[in-house]
């Protein structure tokens, strides 16, 4: 959220007398020439000696307002708190003046101070009209945007339903209010109140956040398609010519690979990334990074930037002057590492700074855009039946995540006792974040805790009121609450090195283990699962394929909690397990970063060859309109059909309703008419 901006000036004639004797409307319009000439210091300069020498002007809070701007934007942010502070101290109730030092404050480090100074407008008495409104609105976003930055979860939820309250049509607030109740497990996630109704927060819901939710493939896509457009607008003319490939090929010259992400850090992404980076052939391919995340050096960080040619941080570059970097760069195939995950860059791919784009392993799902040509997955992420839930073309590795062999692992894991879980017990694992949990996996895990009475359950802790919360359904179901175990967020050397106390990790659905499975099985924790509908529903039966255990991915959630219930009381069979991850840890395919950047590099030069040929894919979104008008009146009358297929039928039931009514023309998906 930006700052308020400075009152404009009211239409009046430039003014003719000495600054200090200016009426405030022709005072504004002199400052704001000074600042369109760019001469921000002249502009203090006027509103100072116009304050100093009209004390007790009526509207002098409002010049207070406008003094404090200028002097933030000249660079002196604790003169424009003081600033502020003064019309404050005048006008007690001028609602931008909160706004605006609550923001100065959070800039310069006093989260506290700014949520203080926020709440004081929220609670202010003022009379209501449309300017009180605006402001109370933003003051509740700015609320709820910093406590959720503190991870102050229950509040910043608080803040943002109030302001749904205030106006229901804010598809950024609902997308965070959504993902706050997933955080802490308080389901059902999407709930209505005679404010909001289920349709308009379904129809906001975030790709990523859908993907946690909803086991409905074509709603995923369709989602997506909306979110694109909404969050790029219409397809712009691209910055690069269709001629772009042909015009640049020449003998022995390099691929430039450009990929973009704010992941390349001490994160999941990262801690992937970096061998992909270092194993890349050099003689055959440029590489760029274009990071856009935390101003922060790590190890994973420093890694990635060894790795590569080129290190561009495009963090404090618009979109726009981002993308004319890149195309400035001469980059052929730019890679989106990030898709619709946190501090995505995804507006820089629709000025279409390079010939090809590729979407691949930071978002499990389809971007629905116009401008990601192919996406890279493996065949069971993608079988070849389910390319009509993507937009872009798909291309397989034998498994699409990459891994990194050279993972720092602490020499020592903590004891049992001090994980705080039973020395003689059998250990459940679920290091996944709570956001993924559902009601129905829960249940699931329960069971098997009924079942197997030694047995805990060691889950990663999303706060003190989601664990109590998850205890107390433990209760509710007859079992002994602390049978629940969690474990506070380490870094990731102690991290990996505490699986070993897990003897199995259970998956959850629709969007189960994705790095964490891969971490857990190079630990020697065998995983099991069971594939969904969806892309994020599939990873880990993926990933647990490639490193040699198929037979652990299960047919249906009742298979699954009937083999954790078998494994858990058979303490052999899941040794025997362990055993062959051992074995097969230095040769599966799951392990092989050389094999997955080859197939990498040889899915890049396919797609030069199709873009040099003039055969890069375009997405077809015919009925795409029809298709998200089914998916959210079955997700928001929850009647989402239990499997792919009934789920397909049901989409084609209700466009055969339609057609009797109005044209609808056949696409490449479900309506053949």
């Amino acid at each position: 959220m930006t700052y308020v901006s400075p009152i404009p000036t009211p239409a009046t004639g430039a003014p003719h007398t000495s600054p200090i004797d200016l009426s405030v409307g022709d005072l504004f319009t002199l400052a704001e020439a000074h600042e369109a000439q760019g001469d921000m210091g002249q502009t203090v300069v006027t509103y100072r000696n116009w304050i100093a020498r009209n004390p007790a002007h009526p509207l002098l809070h409002a010049v207070y307002f406008n003094y404090g701007v200028a002097l933030n934007k000249s660079g002196d942010r604790y003169g424009a708190m003081n600033a502020l502070r003064a019309g404050l101290g005048i006008k007690p109730d001028f609602l931008p003046s909160h706004i605006n030092l609550g923001r100065l404050l959070e800039d310069d480090g006093q989260a506290g101070a700014a949520v203080t100074q926020w709440l004081q407008l929220v609670t202010q008495t003022a009379q209501i009209d449309g300017n009180a409104v605006k402001h109370k609105l933003i003051a509740l976003q700015q609320l709820g945007r910093v406590l959720e930055a503190f991870q102050q979860d229950e509040p910043a939820e608080d803040a943002l339903r109030q302001s749904l309250d205030i106006n229901a049509h804010q598809p950024e607030v609902v997308q965070h209010w959504i993902a706050l109740r997933q955080r802490q497990c308080k389901w059902p996630a999407i709930a209505g109140s005679e404010h909001v109704d289920l349709r308009t927060l379904y129809s906001a819901i975030s790709p990523l956040s859908l993907a946690a939710l909803s086991h409905d493939p074509m709603f995923g896509l369709a989602r997506a398609f909306k979110y694109s457009r909404e969050l790029t607008g219409p397809p712009r003319a691209p910055l690069v010519r269709e001629s772009a490939a042909k015009e640049r090929t020449g003998k022995g010259r390099k691929l430039r690979i450009g990929y973009v992400s704010s992941d390349l850090r001490e994160h999941a992404v990262g801690f992937a990334m970096a061998d992909v980076l270092e194993t890349h052939d050099k003689d055959a391919f440029e590489l760029t990074a274009y990071y856009c995340g935390i101003d922060r050096q790590d190890p994973t960080r420093q890694r990635a930037e060894r790795a590569v040619d080129h290190w561009v941080d495009i963090t404090r570059l618009s979109d726009v002057d981002a993308a004319q970097r890149i195309h400035a760069d001469g980059i052929d195939i730019l890679i989106d590492l990030n898709g619709y995950t946190k501090d995505a860059r995804s507006r820089i791919f629709a000025y279409r700074p390079a010939p090809v784009a590729v979407n691949w392993f930071g978002f499990p799902g389809t971007m629905g855009s116009t401008h990601h040509h192919y996406i890279i997955a493996d065949p069971v992420v993608i079988p070849e039946a389910d390319e009509i839930f993507f937009s872009e073309k798909v291309l397989r590795l034998p498994c699409y995540q990459p891994n990194d062999r050279k993972r720092v692992v602490a020499d020592e894991p903590p004891s049992r006792e001090e994980a705080g879980l039973p020395a003689d017990a059998y250990v459940y694992c679920c290091f996944n974040g709570l956001q993924k949990l559902t009601p129905d996996v829960l249940n699931a895990w329960l069971s098997i805790l009924r079942e197997v009475p030694d047995s805990v359950l060691w889950l990663l802790s999303g706060g003190n009121a989601a664990d109590e919360r998850l205890r107390q359904i433990a209760a509710n179901a007859g079992l002994a609450p602390e049978r629940l175990v969690f474990a506070d967020r380490q870094a990731n050397p102690q991290h990996l090195a505490r699986y070993r106390l897990a003897d199995l990790f259970l998956d959850n659905t629709p969007y189960g283990a994705h790095t964490t499975a891969s971490d857990a099985m190079w630990m020697g924790v065998p995983v099991l699962t069971f594939p969904g509908a969806t892309f994020a529903a599939r990873v880990c039966a993926s990933v647990v394929t490639a490193a040699g255990l198929g037979d652990a991915v299960c047919d249906t959630i009742e298979s699954y909690t009937a083999r954790a219930i078998d494994l858990g009381r058979s303490r052999a069979e899941t040794e025997r397990l362990k055993a062959r991850l051992e074995e097969n840890r230095t040769t599966s395919t799951l392990f092989d970063t050389p094999g997955l950047v080859r197939g990498l590099e040889d899915l890049f030069r396919h797609m030069w060859t199709d873009a040099i040929e003039g055969r890069l894919p375009k997405p077809n979104f015919t009925n795409m309109n029809a298709y998200f008008e089914i998916g959210l009146d079955l997700a928001a009358t929850d009647r989402v059909p239990a499997t792919r297929e009934t789920i397909c039928r049901a989409y084609r039931e209700r466009l055969e309703e339609w057609a009797a009514s109005e044209h609808i023309p056949p696409d490449n998906r479900l309506w053949q008419a």
